[in-house]
């Protein structure tokens, strides 16, 4: 009698590249940012060893992860170059970049187009009100701003990662509200991949008193985002950041189909350490899952990539294809 196919949940194995943890933001409950001037870059030497060690590993994306140098310093051109120059690094040992480094304008966005496969910035929530609260410090989350971000990607052709975080002081309605507004902007140019929903977990630094966000307020979250945005937008968690394998279990079942990028630490919360992969299929295939890996880029954005990149996915998603087949075909035996 045939087995029940199992149902899919990608994740894309990954390793964190940070040019700098420096930040002009200052937002109430980051445990990732140091102040302007205080933080050594990391240096292209640094980055090579990290980038072929994960590359061995077996790493597919390499996500660029950037504090933010203000627009108007004059480290401002030399923080971009320095991150170009980290994806050209990426891209030569064999990974595939994928950039979120705050705002940026046209030209810089499209710059950086040119050395990765996909980019993103989280919207987190578009409520004015946070700028009075946990933003109030940090210019650069003003919704708008963010939002504009969002339809300049679009613009530029860009395939495109956004997100929710979660339990920041906002509403049932204002999470609505953002989840709309991602919709509406992704109705008009198609770009966007994936949408994260992202609970708030406090860090050992952290003095920010968010209000409580535990396991039914995320499914519930998830269930109306799965109404609320385009089928062909895929629902990700963040699987170090929930409580147990019950509550992703829910997660899954509400709508979520992407775990993100799994590496060896989560940057921006490092007191949460990501599973391994193969605990994560463990718990899933007791409940019929199947984890499978993915590249940063979608399929149904192969085409909007320039040549050298699209070159480069082919030839990742024919090595992924080769090794399903071998797997496969020992299952069988």
């Amino acid at each position: 009698m045939p087995s029940t196919p199992r149902r899919l949940v990608t994740y894309s194995p990954a390793i964190t590249l940070v040019p700098t943890y420096e930040c002009f933001n200052r937002c109430q409950y980051c445990n990732f940012r140091v102040d302007p001037g205080q933080d050594v870059w990391l240096s292209e030497n640094d980055a090579r060893a990290q980038l072929q060690k994960a590359r061995s590993q077996g790493a597919i994306e390499a996500l660029i992860l950037s504090g933010e140098v203000h627009p108007a310093s004059t480290r401002r051109a030399p923080w971009l170059q320095h991150i170009y120059r980290l994806c050209e690094l990426a891209l030569a040992i064999g990974l595939l970049p994928h950039t979120n480094v705050g705002p940026l304008s046209r030209e810089e966005m499209a710059q950086l187009q040119q050395v990765n496969v996909s980019m993103g910035l989280m919207v987190e929530q578009v409520t004015p009100r946070l700028l009075q609260g946990v933003h109030r410090h940090a210019p650069s989350k003003d919704p708008d701003l963010r939002l504009e971000q969002l339809e300049q990607a679009g613009r530029l052709g860009i395939p495109f990662t956004t997100g929710l975080l979660l339990g920041i002081g906002e509403t049932v309605a204002n999470q609505d509200d953002t989840l709309t507004a991602i919709a509406c902007c992704h109705h008009r140019w198609g770009h966007i991949q994936e949408v994260i929903l992202q609970p708030y977990q406090p860090g050992h630094q952290d003095t920010h008193e968010p209000m409580g966000y535990g396991a039914a307020a995320l499914v519930a979250a998830i269930a109306r985002a799965r109404a609320l945005l385009p089928d062909d937008i895929t629902l990700q968690v963040p699987p170090n950041l929930l409580s147990s394998s019950q509550f992703l279990i829910a997660a899954l079942a509400a709508g979520a189909r992407d775990l993100g990028g799994i590496g060896p630490i989560d940057e921006v919360n490092p007191d949460h350490p990501h599973p391994t992969i193969a605990a994560l299929a463990q718990d899933l295939d007791a409940a019929g899952w199947q984890i499978q890996p993915r590249l940063p880029v979608y399929p149904a954005y192969d085409g909007w990539l320039n040549p050298a990149l699209g070159q480069r996915v082919r030839q990742w998603r024919q090595h992924i294809a080769t090794k399903t087949s071998e797997v496969l075909k020992t299952s069988e035996v």
